[in-house]
């Protein structure tokens, strides 16, 4: 089954799946922009946009905007993540228009009155400051920060409390005009609506919308680095990572099965070896971060500083074993179950749908069918997985450590014991 697709006047490209069996519309609009397309002096408001929007607009506040979803027993969120943002909704069929008249309203006419602004800076910044209080969050944007050293990507999504504290209407209208544009933009709806009604819809409210946007994305390369903070916890984070791959790669489903034989869960090759044999985590898992130009491969634990120089070793024997051996028949069919399992079970969930619908027109310019993902997934051969491995494991590593890490093997010795 393949989407339904418009492209309005001014670009804007509405999809949408019609299933006159639910009694509901999960439906959105998502925007290929993030921290990653951030200059340093706005970094962070790509996020504050996503707050802000919700804080009123011509004709509705900040409470009415909510009360508008949620009276009528709708459901409405927001995220940003390093390239995109997304603003989305579930309703009962009959309310997804007033759905789409609210998200609509957010993209085209936010207020940012300086008293809401005020108010939600603070909020923000509290935001930040319990991420830097949680070793187990914080950790990924410093393991982010000497990844990606020096360059957007490489810098917080939300941004740094100074920062924010300096963002006002003028820089957030400014953000909107250059990055929220019809080229830029998918408006995606799965369930019960037609595709033509769900696109007069869009059109009534969106065709305005300026055609292209006017911003240029940094290149993103990976460095690879050392970062350790040390705190008072019971435990160490500890992050290891190498390069990975962008969503264009021929690695991405290769390097998808080879993480997820290495850490995907618990009959992965480091959660036995760790955690089952050993008993030096609770937790231990493999990962990889795709982005359009780049990605990153990673490896996250947590254990008392007793068993840091445990663990490691362990860790790093096991990606060399899967970097100088292919890996069994019976390990790479369970990876495919597991891969091919998660994707089609995420097709029972419309939200999860619309979400991958837009993803992909954005990533793609067209939806990926999913008999054409399982037959790349079923084309993986041991030799990918061997070459994948091989590639992603002879980068420079990325070691970061938070917590209570005293006499934590150094980075030089990771780097030795790696060769």
């Amino acid at each position: 089954m393949l989407p339904e697709v418009t492209k309005l006047k001014n670009g804007l490209r509405v999809a949408s799946f019609y299933y006159p069996q639910y009694e509901t519309v999960s439906l959105g609009v998502w925007v290929n922009t993030g921290s990653a397309y951030e200059p340093a002096e706005l970094n962070g408001i790509s996020h504050f946009v996503e707050h802000t929007v919700f804080k009123g607009t011509k004709s509705r506040s900040a409470i009415e905007i909510s009360e508008a979803i949620e009276n009528v027993g709708g459901q409405s969120n927001a995220y940003t993540s390093r390239e995109f943002t997304a603003f989305y909704a579930k309703m009962l069929k009959n309310d997804a228009e007033l759905a789409m008249d609210v998200l609509a309203e957010m993209m085209t006419c936010p207020t940012f009155s300086e008293e809401e602004l005020i108010k939600e800076r603070e909020v923000v910044v509290q935001e930040i400051k319990q991420t830097a209080d949680d070793p187990s969050d914080i950790i990924f944007d410093y393991m982010q920060a000497q990844a990606f050293a020096g360059q957007a990507m490489g810098r917080p999504i939300l941004g740094t409390p100074e920062l924010v504290r300096s963002f006002g209407a003028k820089e957030l209208r400014g953000y909107m005009k250059s990055n929220y544009a019809a080229n830029n933009m998918m408006v995606c709806a799965v369930g019960n609506i037609e595709h033509n009604d769900f696109v007069k819809m869009v059109e009534k409210r969106l065709g305005g919308v300026a055609e292209k946007t006017s911003f240029k994305a940094d290149k993103q390369k990976y460095c690879g680095g050392y970062f350790a903070e040390k705190r008072d916890n019971e435990q160490a984070q500890i992050i290891l990572g190498f390069d990975g791959f962008s969503y264009h790669d021929d690695e991405y489903y290769p390097a998808a099965l080879m993480t997820s034989i290495l850490g995907g869960g618990m009959s992965s090759r480091l959660f036995k070896e760790i955690r089952e044999k050993r008993g030096l985590v609770y937790s231990v898992y493999c990962f990889p971060n795709y982005y359009t130009q780049s990605g990153f491969t990673g490896i996250s634990a947590a254990t008392d500083k007793e068993q840091i120089n445990q663990m490691m070793p362990v860790m790093i024997d096991e990606i060399k074993k899967i970097t100088n051996e292919k890996v069994g028949v019976e390990e790479l069919d369970r990876a495919k179950s597991q891969l091919k399992a998660g994707m089609l079970m995420g097709l029972e969930n419309s939200s999860a749908v619309a979400e991958k619908l837009a993803r992909q027109h954005l990533l793609f310019g067209r939806y990926v069918p999913v008999d054409e993902q399982v037959a790349k997934i079923e084309a993986v051969t041991l030799n990918d997985i061997l070459a994948t491995a091989q590639k992603v494991f002879a980068t420079k590593p990325t070691y970061a450590l938070v917590g209570n890490i005293d006499g934590h093997m150094e980075y030089d010795a990771v780097c030795e014991k790696l060769k």
